[in-house]
């Protein structure tokens, strides 16, 4: 629907922005706000799991070098200025490809909006219903802009780095009391700091974690210097030299106000229980089912056939990773490992299983393609078929619409709870319960400095 409405002023941000700063807590439902501590509590998991990793202890010793007031707690430890704790705590929660993710605008949100939101509300001692409030706001932001340019936007940029930008600056919007006007101008100077180029993927750069790093520290720029009264583009989206002509070849700008006030999009939210891309989920859900089924022995596969959408095999396929990272974006791989070990944890993502001999060989009989109709329904659905051929010629074939996590085959409440607890698993267990305690009741945190000296 490209320049659809080519000419016309829509100012899109204004009315993201009015439908920002009029959010209330009482407007939202019971469901909604408890939905989103389970978005909060999955983060948390995610950057303590990802605080000890190497890129992130790099961020966070550039951070400790550069220094600035201690304003805000870092995941890696200590206290650091607002800018830098949104740097590191965005770095942190992305790296072990266990956050969550949202289908049509295909954006890991909690990881560049809730340490946005978690380092202003830490520093102003903002309540829990406040931090609650705010992220709901960025997600619905982030989430609207990003269907209005995906798929077409994804093949180059990565839309958490690029789309979760403006999620992050309207978060750290909110609990600044930003009025209209300087929201729009946060967004403006949200959008035009939007980077995060997915070349890294061609050789496993550390560049991931920079995106989302600089994405929530962005996001929380932009909005610092709207409250010091620093314009910012009105049109940032729209406009001849905007986000939407720039950074891609379709897009549907109806997407960004349709049912705006009306819904909360958090509440399409899915959430990752396998450690890799989103991408190989479907295929290693189907695939660790065979396992429990038949629990194969590699002599005992003749082939194995995946079929998935376009984008899929652009980010995953990988016939040969050579590092662990590398690993959680290599379909084939992820494919080996799920029907070989029934698993792919946190756990299962190391030197030795990169390595196995085994996996290494069924890697070899793993064949993606793209299929036509399951590339259609994409990025609606993330779908998948999977095809394991035995010697004696039997076979098993199976396919899925919806990875596990989604909301159409949605996780539960203690499903995500028990995944916070084995992603905190370095922490004492009296520590874990007490961190996930207060995130289960959150809205009753008076003080969002209390939640953060848990750390």
């Amino acid at each position: 629907m490209q320049d659809v409405k080519k000419g016309q002023a829509l100012e899109l941000s204004k009315k993201l922005a009015a439908y920002s700063t009029a959010l209330t807590y009482d407007e939202l439902p019971a469901e909604v706000v408890e939905f989103t501590k389970l978005c909060i509590l999955d983060y948390f998991g995610s950057a303590i799991a990802g605080s000890g990793k190497a890129p992130v202890r790099m961020i966070a010793e550039l951070a400790d070098e550069m220094g600035g007031k201690d304003q805000a707690r870092l995941f890696t430890g200590g206290k650091s200025s607002v800018l830098n704790a949104a740097m590191v705590n965005g770095a942190a929660s992305h790296i072990v490809e266990l956050d969550d993710i949202h289908k049509g605008s295909i954006i890991h949100a909690a990881t560049v909006v809730i340490p946005a939101a978690l380092a202003i509300a830490e520093w102003k001692r903002l309540s829990g219903e406040d931090l609650i409030t705010a992220v709901v706001a960025g997600y619905e932001v982030c989430f609207r802009i990003g269907e209005a340019v995906s798929p077409s936007h994804y093949y180059y940029w990565h839309n958490t780095a690029t789309c979760g930008t403006f999620g992050s600056a309207i978060a750290a919007a909110k609990l600044l009391g930003l009025d209209e006007e300087q929201t729009i101008a946060a967004l403006g100077n949200a959008g035009t700091q939007a980077a995060g180029l997915w070349e890294f993927i061609e050789d496993g750069a550390m560049s991931k974690q920079l995106h989302t790093a600089k994405a929530s520290m962005n996001g929380v720029l932009a909005a610092l210097l709207a409250q010091k009264g620093f314009t910012g583009p009105r049109k940032i989206l729209e406009g001849d030299r905007g986000f939407f002509k720039a950074m891609s070849e379709e897009y549907d700008e109806t997407r960004i106000t349709e049912g705006l006030g009306q819904q909360f999009k958090i509440m399409e939210n899915s959430f990752k229980i396998h450690a890799s891309c989103r991408h190989t989920h479907h295929a290693v859900d189907m695939l660790i089912d065979i396992f429990k089924e038949r629990k194969p022995s590699l002599e005992e596969i003749d082939s194995v056939k995946v079929e998935s959408y376009q984008v899929a095999l652009n980010i995953t396929d990988d016939a040969d990773p050579q590092t662990e990272y590398a690993a959680k974006f290599s379909l084939q791989f992820c494919s080996a490992l799920a029907l070989l070990k029934g698993s792919a944890s946190l756990a299962d993502f190391n030197e030795q299983s990169l390595w196995d001999e085994e996996v290494r060989a069924l890697m070899k009989k793993v064949e993606v393609i793209t299929e036509p109709g399951i590339d259609a329904s994409y990025p609606k659905k993330w779908g998948a078929a999977v095809e394991v051929v035995f010697k004696g010629g039997d076979s098993v074939k199976m396919a899925t619409e919806y990875p596990k996590g989604d909301p159409e085959n949605a996780v539960t409440a203690q499903e995500l709870y028990d995944k916070f607890i084995g992603m905190a698993s370095d922490f004492p267990a009296e520590k874990r319960e007490r961190i996930a305690k207060k995130l289960v009741d959150l809205e009753k945190v008076q003080n969002i400095e209390e939640l953060m000296d848990n750390l």
